[in-house]
């Protein structure tokens, strides 16, 4: 499975249906090919200030692409987890994870170039949003099928 997993500096952006993009962040990565997400507080001020640092923010697996938002398209998951501050401490759950995203130099995001202790941490992570309903953001899709199949093009 496809993973990105990137360093966020604020909330909101997913929403809590899911909804990833809608206030175009991480814009050309966004379109990327991936098949889950994982989002971990960066270490610096603005992600202090809202309580996110160093925490595991969300999740999302089985990402669909829906519509666009500037020069990226909209990233809706099947099954999503939003934790935002409330998350756990990535060198808690993933201390490989924790190593190579929670310093100063740590890369922005990395798809799918990481370590096999780091694929273990990530599949552990991704358990977590298995077994949780669908994605109120899916929906979001679905509805957006059934408009291109019945409205015409103006209009959807």
């Amino acid at each position: 499975m496809r993973t990105l997993v990137y360093k966020r500096t604020h909330p909101g952006d997913p929403d809590e249906r899911g909804v990833f993009g809608n206030e175009d962040c991480m814009g050309q990565v966004r379109g990327f090919e991936f098949d889950a997400v994982i989002g971990i507080g960066g270490i610096g001020n603005e992600a202090r200030s809202f309580g996110i640092d160093g925490k595991i923010n969300w999740i999302g697996s089985g990402a669909h692409k829906d519509g666009w938002n500037g020069r990226s398209p909209y990233v809706v998951f099947e099954r999503f987890v939003l934790f935002e501050e409330r998350g756990e401490l990535v060198s808690a759950v993933a201390p490989a994870l924790a190593r190579r995203f929670c310093h100063a130099r740590a890369p922005r995001y990395v798809l799918d170039r990481f370590s096999d202790r780091e694929r273990e941490e990530i599949q552990r992570i991704l358990a977590m949003v298995r077994k949780r309903p669908p994605s109120p953001g899916r929906f979001r899709r679905v509805a957006a099928e059934k408009c291109r199949r019945r409205c015409p093009p103006k209009r959807c």
